[in-house]
């Protein structure tokens, strides 16, 4: 969410300028800005999409469902809250290695050479798991350890524990911002 401002000179040069406090501007700049534009917190499509967007070609398991009721749960977040959750959840694979007391040997493809396929891989598993092996993250060599990849649960963790940035006081002072000098998106 943010107040886009805008003004063209006689040389054809376009001056943007944006704000989250549109309202600390002073009447001088106001009049310098032809156009004062409200730009609302994304909907819920354009968090889903921004979930895709911020997680880029990085390995997940999260499917279209996934990531849509992402974008039902983030109501109120903006594109900047939305990048903080996601970078979060990038890490969760991370902290599962380093807090694991226990890993398992899997098949799966060599961080060496991608078009081999290596047997004895290790990843985090519980110490429960029939093929648990007792063992820290230390322990296992840099060549052999399969890192988890992030799913909808390290998103929904992440999720729990960041909290949106704008509070309501704050689109009540754009509301009333908007309806003083600008207008809408």
């Amino acid at each position: 969410m943010s107040f886009k401002c805008v003004g063209v000179d006689n040389e054809g040069i376009l001056v943007l300028g944006a704000t989250n406090i549109p309202w600390v501007l002073d009447s001088a700049i106001r009049r310098r800005f032809e156009k004062r534009i409200y730009i609302p917190l994304p909907e819920a499509h354009a968090r889903t999409d921004m979930f895709k967007l911020h997680l880029g070609n990085t390995a997940h398991s999260l499917t279209d469902a996934d990531f849509r009721d992402l974008g039902k749960k983030t109501n109120g977040y903006s594109g900047a809250d939305i990048s903080v959750i996601v970078r979060d959840a990038l890490m969760q694979p991370v902290r599962k290695v380093q807090s694991a007391t226990h890993f398992k040997k899997v098949r799966a493809k060599s961080p060496l050479n991608p078009n081999e396929i290596c047997d004895d891989m290790l990843t985090p598993c519980s110490p429960g798991d029939p093929n648990a092996l007792e063992m820290t993250w230390v322990d296992v060599p840099g060549d052999k350890l399969l890192e988890p990849i992030v799913g909808a649960s390290d998103m929904q963790r992440s999720l729990a524990n960041t909290k949106p940035t704008v509070n309501d006081q704050d689109l009540e002072k754009l509301k009333k911002f908007t309806e003083d000098f600008g207008q809408e998106g």
